[in-house]
């Protein structure tokens, strides 16, 4: 059963195709499938196969592959042994009604039997499968489980549902179990690669519900132990392992198989080669990815010749495998910008590869920069190179440092952290194990970090600055104007960044002579005082292209660094400088040229972190006084406030939000539908959240805090949830600290549904509550009146306060009616449903319910029914109407997954759960509630800790109490953190099976 899946019947070879007169199946187009419903096809065209025991004939033919069976055997098939008394007759007229349907030259008649003819192997669906799954196996001992992995769903995927349904006779019934247990061993296989791939949050959730619907196969225990063991939920693996061990014992009177038992010993031990996925034994060297990141070198490396003799001994003691150098070695190298740092590291880094055969990894950190990078992103990124699957990254910032350096362990891998910002960003990101090392850089002396070997790296002597510049000039160049050379490099302060900048644009003019390049470095209009000044050393070297820019070019590259985005689109660039697309695009280019500028990717453009820091300097000399630069991001904040107007609108036909905002100057972008208005606002995040960041200055901050209510949808999608979080918390202080009442309240508001949706509802409340104290102002506007109480009512439903939430969302309903804000009174409706159905008001809440439905139906909004059809599926379960429920449910699961609502998902698989177990289907309720805590949720930790208690009942009903226990034990010591009123009721879960 563990090694590769196969269909238990002998196949006689070299029978399946037809004689050269005969027409194929496949030369006719048809096709056939018994991996369910028995049926036929010609081309896209369904063909009628007929009655329950002609369907019973073509599926026993169909299943011979090409073999002749008699017509006493197709009777055997068809009726057994109690035939009706015209069976030959009936087997004759139904295979002249085949005969008919699939066309001549396909069902033949020979020797007394019949047989149908396919040359093609992908005529029928289960010679497909079988074809796919040799596959599968062959790829997975070449190639490992990659390939093999997609092959085995593939194949897998050509079920469709009970394979030969309602087809009737032993033959079919036969067929029908063995082909049922071959999909059992195929899906094992497939699972098992999944865990090989490191897939193993995926693998629960499909294991949890195999596991209940096949009780006593224990591989599939087996591979369920594992992948919750390597998802961190070791008490859960070993409570799988106790219920087996009942069950089988009670059933079967017999102890697990001892592959089983041994797995069990293993996870006790915490054994340290459970943590990864298991090569296969023929593929050694497959165990691991070996990342090779390091950039390219350059090719004329000059001097440092005693630093990377240093740098070099260091790396080579710690790679050593005597076991005496030190348990992980630490370099780094500090200097100001543009002294080459980072091309010291990379030349030595790569002169050690040898000494780290398990790899290298390179980051860039941006520590020059306004955005450093997150060492919690770039965990994530590492983690990736080494092997490990999305699924299996934490979150965290201390799970994913823990999970990198038990990665490394055992590993020689050397880490390049680059252009770092300070010892805190790095401490993370640092190896914890012997023969691996790390070599950092960065502008400051990183004097905290402990145990680091320090270097600093000063400029260039004069001979290395020269002989860096003839390497690049060439050395006849310089031999004729050696003098005028000696001027070059001086006048770049022996800076290497800034000799290689001056000698690569000699390089590329063969015109110029190399006095001609040191009277332009003369000008002092062209190059800083200062070279030892921090990043006033690396601006001398840009003032050599910004000097050659005409008028236009400069102020574009001036006012294009203003802006705190990662990178910036042609469309927002166009609003920054008042220009038209074309026109910018052909200054964008130009900049491009002269490497001033970046082309990140198609109509997206990024300046490197030191060139936009040179760029801002600029700016706030004399080329632009402050008006101009005010106005520029004034325009940047208008273009992405109506822009994003238009993809709030798409999203939520007929919404009155859109008509309250401050107005503009700038008119935006237009969408073709809901999924460009979506891409856009995903691919345009951070830019956003920055440009809000940006402007909470008291001209610009109304339009900030109204930029954040239209791009909700992040803070909701959980795509950039803890970002918004961020910019909305800056929000309200800076309304707050300005004195600015009506962008306190929004930005409140937007903070409540925030904070709600992370589960955080005492802190969502308060804002919420200070919001609606704002708006009893006699200026409060018709959004804030109306979604004050609106997400007051919300939370309190949440905490359980069901008679405040129901005067709370009455005074929603009716100021949004006030507002003619349908779709806000809509979810008001919806939400006061909800409120009703956990008072015991079923009656009222399915008719709210239904009420809220209507209106969005009417004004045709998507995600907004998917949030009614959710609101209605929780009612309708509270009102034991299980079935209208999941109907429910499941509708708006298809439209969140649409949408692209990532947390909705989740939060709808956990509703879905709670109606199975209502419905008493606890198999399915487990599986959903796994996919729950696999997705996320809505409401964070609180609606974790809430899914894991519903997995735990679920299982009980499974009778897994161990496992369930486990999950109660975790969702308490969730709900005690928070202080939830919840953890009374999983205490009293936790009781009676403590007291058992």
């Amino acid at each position: 059963m563990d090694g590769g899946a196969r269909v238990p019947e002998q196949r006689r070879p070299g029978t399946a195709g037809a004689g050269p007169d005969v027409p194929s199946a496949a030369g006719s187009g048809l096709r056939f499938s018994v991996l369910g419903p028995v049926r036929a096809w010609r081309g896209g065209e369904p063909l009628a196969t007929g009655s329950p025991q002609q369907r019973a004939l073509l599926a026993a033919l169909l299943l011979r592959e090409g073999r002749t069976a008699t017509a006493g055997e197709l009777i055997d098939a068809v009726w057994g042994g109690e035939p009706p008394q015209q069976a030959l007759a009936a087997i004759r007229t139904y295979a002249s009604r085949l005969r008919k349907i699939l066309g001549a030259g396909v069902l033949v008649s020979e020797a007394g039997g019949y047989a149908i003819r396919s040359s093609s192997p992908d005529a029928l669906d289960l010679t497909a499968a079988e074809s796919l799954a040799a596959d599968a196996e062959k790829a997975r001992q070449a190639d490992g489980p990659g390939r093999a992995r997609g092959l085995m769903s593939e194949a897998l995927g050509l079920w469709d549902g009970e394979p030969l349904a309602n087809v009737p006779g032993p033959y079919a019934e036969t067929q029908r179990a063995r082909l049922q247990e071959w999909r059992l061993q195929l899906l094992e296989s497939r699972l098992d690669m999944d865990l090989e791939q490191g897939c193993h949050a995926e693998a629960v959730s499909e294991l949890t519900a195999l596991t209940a619907a096949h009780p006593l196969r224990e591989r599939l225990r087996e591979l369920l132990m594992l992948a919750l063991y390597r998802s961190g939920r070791q008490a859960e693996a070993l409570a799988v392992y106790a219920d087996t061990r009942r069950l089988l014992a009670d059933e079967l009177g017999v102890d697990p198989r001892p592959g089983l038992s041994e797995l069990q010993q293993r996870i006790l031990r915490a054994d340290p080669a459970l943590a990864e996925p298991a090569a296969p034994a023929a593929e050694p060297a497959a165990t691991s990815v070996r990342p090779a990141q390091l950039p390219a070198t350059v090719p004329d490396f000059t001097g440092r010749a005693s630093f990377v003799t240093e740098l070099s001994d260091v790396l080579s003691a710690a790679s050593a495998e005597t076991g005496s150098g030190p348990v992980m070695a630490v370099s780094a190298v500090a200097g100001i910008g543009g002294v080459g740092k980072t091309t010291l590291a990379v030349h030595v880094a790569h002169a050690a590869r040898s000494a780290f055969p398990d790899g290298q990894l390179y980051v860039d950190l941006q520590g020059a920069g306004a955005r450093a990078a997150e060492p919690v992103t770039v965990l994530g990124s590492f983690l990736r190179a080494l092997g490990t699957a999305d699924t299996a990254i934490p979150d965290t910032l201390e799970e994913r440092a823990a999970l990198y350096r038990s990665t490394l362990d055992g590993r020689r891998v050397l880490v390049l952290l680059d252009n770092a910002r300070d010892a805190a960003q790095v401490r993370p990101l640092l190896p914890g194990t012997e023969g691996c090392a790390a070599l950092i850089t960065g502008r400051v002396r990183m004097v905290d970090l402990v145990g680091a070997h320090l270097v600093d790296l000063d400029v260039m002597s004069p001979e290395e600055a020269l002989l860096l510049f003839t390497r690049i000039v060439g050395r006849e160049r310089v031999a004729a104007e050696r003098e005028a050379a000696l001027d070059v490099v001086a006048a770049c302060g022996f800076l290497p960044l800034a000799i290689r900048i001056a000698a690569s644009r000699l390089a590329a003019r063969r015109t110029w002579t190399v006095s001609v390049l040191a009277a332009k470095l003369a000008d002092e209009r062209r190059r800083l005082d200062e070279l030892q000044a921090g990043d006033l050393a690396v601006k001398a070297t840009f003032e050599l292209g910004y000097g050659h820019l005409e008028p236009g070019q400069a102020r574009a590259f001036c006012l294009l660094g203003l802006a705190d985005g990662p990178d910036i689109s042609l469309a927002a660039a166009a609003a920054v400088l008042d220009l038209d697309v074309e026109e910018t695009e052909d200054l964008l280019e130009s900049l491009v040229d002269t490497s001033l500028l970046e082309s990140a990717a198609p109509g997206r453009y990024r300046y490197h972190d030191l060139v936009r820091l040179y760029a801002r300097a600029c700016a706030q000399r004399d080329d632009l006084p402050p008006a101009q630069r005010d106005a520029a991001m004034s325009r940047l904040l208008d273009f992405y406030l109506a822009t994003a107007s238009r993809s709030y609108t798409a999203e939520r036909p007929g919404d009155r939000t859109v008509t309250h905002l401050e107005p503009v100057g700038v008119p935006g972008r237009t969408f073709a539908d809901v999924t460009e208005a979506l891409d856009w606002l995903h691919t345009e995040a951070e830019c956003l959240l920055a440009c809000v960041s940006q402007c909470l200055g008291p001209a610009t901050l109304r339009r900030a805090v109204d930029l954040l209510l239209t791009a909700i949808d992040l803070a909701e999608s959980g795509a950039g949830s803890r970002r918004y979080e961020t910019v909305a918390l800056a929000a309200r202080d800076a309304a707050a600290r300005l004195g600015d009442a009506h962008a306190e309240r929004r930005a409140r508001i937007i903070l409540a549904q925030v904070l709600s949706h992370a589960g955080l509802f005492e802190e969502a409340e308060q804002e919420a509550a200070q919001a609606d104290v704002l708006c009893q102002d006699a200026t409060a506007d018709p959004w804030s009146s109306s979604s004050a109480p609106n997400q007051r009512g919300i939370i309190a439903n949440c905490t359980g306060r069901y008679a405040d939430a129901e005067i709370y969302l009455l005074r929603a309903i009716e100021a949004f009616r006030s507002d003619a804000n349908r779709p806000g009174e809509a979810s008001a409706v919806c939400n006061l449903s909800r409120v009703l159905g956990s008072m015991g008001r079923s009656d009222e809440a399915v008719e709210l319910v239904r009420r809220g439905i209507e209106i969005y139906d009417d004004l045709g909004l998507t995600v907004r029914l998917a949030n009614a059809r959710y609101a209605s599926g929780i009612v309708l379960t509270q009102a034991d109407r299980t079935t209208e429920a999941l109907e429910e449910l499941h509708e708006a699961l298809k439209i969140f997954v649409e949408s692209r609502q990532r947390l909705w998902e989740g939060t709808t698989h956990f509703r879905i759960a709670q109606a199975h177990l209502t419905a008493r289907r606890p198999a399915q309720a487990a599986q959903h509630a796994e996919q729950a805590l696999a997705t996320g949720c809505i409401g964070g930790e609180w609606m974790r800790a809430n899914a894991l208690s519903l997995l735990g009942t679920a299982l009980a009903a499974l009778g897994q109490s161990d496992r369930a226990r486990a999950c109660w034990v975790d969702a308490l010591a969730i709900h005690e953190a928070a202080g939830a009123p919840e953890a009374d009721e999983v205490r009293c879960l936790l009781t009676p099976v403590a007291a058992a």
